[in-house]
């Protein structure tokens, strides 16, 4: 296990952008480093505790799929990896930041679509659906409940937000306007595979994938690729299929455990705002959250 990193902080290549959990570098004109680290965003906001061995638990679990999605497997889209060690692009002093918790990663022209597929009711669709029974825009049938299988998969796009901001949904022909018909068009089809596929997987693992988002950029060619992270616990809600219950919030090997922590703080007497600064999240949240993830990893590479 690597170290606990908050903050990389790489002086050998040049600081492109720090993100809610990864540090990107720039490798030349043509490349990225993502360093993944150990920070916790919960809210759209980051909390000031990391959770240790997380950075490279998300990376292991990325490059999993990534092997099973990408060309190597169903190759169902052309994925942003180069192959090539992180490790080979900075100086040996820098190495124990970058080892196990990094890709090197094409540089790509990022789409500013948040591309979520969504298997089941849950979370913010559960609560739109009850207002006005469907999600971001997507009809649905009477009669779901809370956790409920929705009858196939729906995509519901998210426009992409600044670091500290709320992603925004919209609806596919807000993403048409944005980005052309065409491009949003198989964006939408290739999420939908992309998650009808890892759910086959992941069920023969017992483990539910209630909802995904993917995110996607053009190559110098104009090639559309996936890219960032794909199907971890930060970026996808995945459930115990053997306490899966309808009608009820299942546990999840994500963060969930750590937003529902953040629901019931008080600060001075209130529940607190969702907006920084975060409070101190206890020892004991932190360790319960770090073993969700490792689990979810134990799982589905066990």
């Amino acid at each position: 296990m690597t170290a606990t990193l908050h903050t990389s902080m790489l002086t050998s290549l040049p600081l492109l952008a720090r993100g809610k959990v990864r540090d990107n570098y720039a490798v030349g004109d043509d490349r990225i480093l993502m360093v993944a680290s150990d920070r916790l965003s919960a809210f759209d906001v980051i909390m000031g505790e990391p959770i240790p061995g997380k950075g490279a638990l998300l990376t292991q679990m990325a490059l999993f799929w990534f092997d099973r999605l990408g060309p190597k497997g169903l190759n169902i889209c052309p994925i942003h990896l180069t192959g090539e060690a992180p490790e080979s692009v900075v100086t040996p002093a820098e190495v124990p930041q970058v080892v196990g918790r990094s890709m090197l990663v094409k540089r790509l022209k990022p789409l500013p679509v948040e591309a979520v597929v969504r298997g089941y009711l849950a979370g913010s669709g559960w609560k739109e659906y009850q207002e006005n029974q469907a999600v971001c825009g997507v009809p649905l049938p009477a009669g779901l409940k809370n956790a409920s299988k929705l009858p196939e998969p729906i995509y519901t796009p998210a426009a992409k937000a600044a670091v500290g901001e709320h992603d925004e949904n919209i609806t596919f022909e807000q993403t048409a306007r944005m980005i052309g018909l065409d491009l949003a068009t198989r964006i939408r089809a290739i999420s939908i595979q992309l998650y009808q596929a890892a759910s086959a997987i992941a069920a023969q693992k017992g483990i539910i994938i209630a909802d995904t988002k993917f995110e996607f950029g053009l190559d110098a060619d104009g090639t559309l690729t996936l890219m960032d992270e794909v199907l971890t616990p930060d970026s996808s809600r995945f459930w115990p299929a053997e306490s899966y219950q309808e009608g009820i919030n299942p546990p999840s090997f994500d963060k969930q455990f750590v937003r529902d922590w953040l629901e019931q703080v008080r600060i001075d007497g209130k529940p607190w705002s969702k907006t920084p600064p975060a409070p101190r999240v206890p020892d004991a949240v932190i360790a319960r959250t770090a073993a969700k993830y490792q689990e979810a990893l134990a799982r589905l590479t066990g």
